[in-house]
């Protein structure tokens, strides 16, 4: 193995019973065949109402690396992370890990309820390997980091979820570790000490190896050089193309299906978004591609109930997170659109395309102003009616942003 080689996991793989207890019936069978020394890796198979809930997991991790751990809920990821722990122990496979082995998994995770968290704080130091005299040493900046010196003498069973998220993660990462592993639990914490913290993670990864977990790509783009995704225990991609990964984690979402909210008093007969010129006949594209500052390009027919005078079209455009990223209203650009005809045919223009890469759905309202009252009647709401992807990076690969500001920057 490498010298700086931290972690490494080959053919991992962990199955459980869904019936609790067949469960504990097969725990006794298992239990007996390790003490007598029959039970071996290479005839492990499942069992009735058994399940594999990860399998045949592989990656390694070098100081100075952070692995990004991404999938959907149930995908296997904090069963890995537990086992990587020492938590539950793996059915096949084999967990190489060297160093001090720094964690937080679970909210709350390695903490005494009825300790204050100063006592916990010595607690968790003493389990990594600590004496008094070193955790001593680390003891104020602990506090100090976690904000927590009104309430570091009170039991922790009456700190707060993000109490607990500070103090947890101030020990995990205070005690110098050589391999932290670190949860969704980060998304409990408030948005100053979330800056705190990822500061922090990059400190450490100079001198250690990250495991992250995380459901928010902004922060596996932010941090992590290495990727690892997961769909029903096993791996889906894993490698150091974190554009790559993200978008393999947003593909296995189906995502949200167009469906008409409400349309009494209009219908949408057709529309269309037109890609780029240079993807136009390109056959193999499921959605029209946009390149970067490229127009978006509408053509929208619709009708309306002869007792509609008067209507506005809005356009709201989200991500796949379903974000909303940009609005047009017709109402902020020009007069009502007068309805005098059975259809209209509508050309919609939004001038400069600046979104990031990646997949946009557009939601159609159809609406009326009210020159009484000035409120605003939905005539029709078309909810993720069309969508389109967009074309940005030039290689710059996935960012944690909405839009790329157009500019220039010129010596003078």
């Amino acid at each position: 193995m490498a010298e700086d080689t931290l972690v490494r996991v080959e053919h991992l793989a962990k199955k459980f019973c869904r019936d609790l207890k067949t469960s504990l019936w097969y725990g006794v069978q298992d239990l007996g065949a390790e003490f007598v020394g029959k039970k071996k890796e290479e005839d492990i198979q499942l069992r009735n109402k058994e399940f594999w809930a990860v399998r045949d997991i592989n990656f390694e991790l070098k100081r100075g690396e952070c692995l990004g751990l991404i999938g959907r809920n149930g995908a296997g990821k904090s069963t890995l992370l537990k086992m990587l722990n020492g938590l539950i122990k793996p059915d096949k496979g084999r967990i190489e890990m060297y160093g001090r082995i720094g964690a937080l998994i679970e909210l709350g995770s390695g903490f005494n309820p009825i300790l204050t968290g100063r006592e916990n704080i010595y607690n968790n130091g003493s389990v990594l390997g600590l004496n008094k005299k070193e955790i001593d040493g680390l003891l104020e900046e602990i506090i100090d980091f976690s904000e927590m010196e009104k309430f570091i003498d009170t039991p922790v069973q009456y700190y707060s979820s993000g109490m607990k998220v500070r103090l947890g993660f101030s020990v995990a990462a205070h005690m110098k570790p050589d391999v932290l592993i670190l949860d969704e639990v980060l998304a409990v914490g408030d948005s100053g000490f979330k800056i705190k913290s990822f500061n922090k993670i990059n400190e450490i990864m100079r001198d250690a190896a990250v495991i992250f977990v995380s459901h928010s790509m902004p922060h596996i783009a932010n941090i992590t050089n290495k990727v690892l995704l997961m769909e029903n225990g096993v791996v889906d991609y894993y490698g150091e193309n974190i554009t790559d990964g993200i978008e393999r984690y947003f593909g296995l979402f189906a995502g949200d299906k167009e469906r008409v909210e409400y349309n009494e008093f209009a219908t949408i007969e057709d529309m269309k978004v037109y890609a780029s010129a240079k993807y136009a006949d390109d056959p193999s594209r499921k959605l029209p591609a946009i390149d970067y500052r490229d127009p978006i390009r509408i053509d929208l027919d619709l009708k309306l109930k002869p007792n509609v005078e008067w209507f506005h079209i809005k356009l709201q455009i989200t991500d796949k997170d379903l974000k909303i990223v940009g609005i047009y209203d017709s109402f902020q650009f020009q007069e009502a659109i007068k309805n005098d005809r059975d259809l209209h045919h509508l050309k919609i223009t939004i001038p400069n395309s600046i979104f990031i890469d990646g997949e946009y759905s557009i939601t159609v309202f159809i609406q009326q102003r009210d020159p009484i009252n000035s409120k605003w009647n939905l005539l029709a709401v078309y909810r993720y009616w069309r969508k389109f992807n967009m074309k940005a990076s030039a290689g710059l690969g996935y960012v944690p942003a909405v839009v790329y500001l157009p500019g220039q920057c010129e010596v003078v």
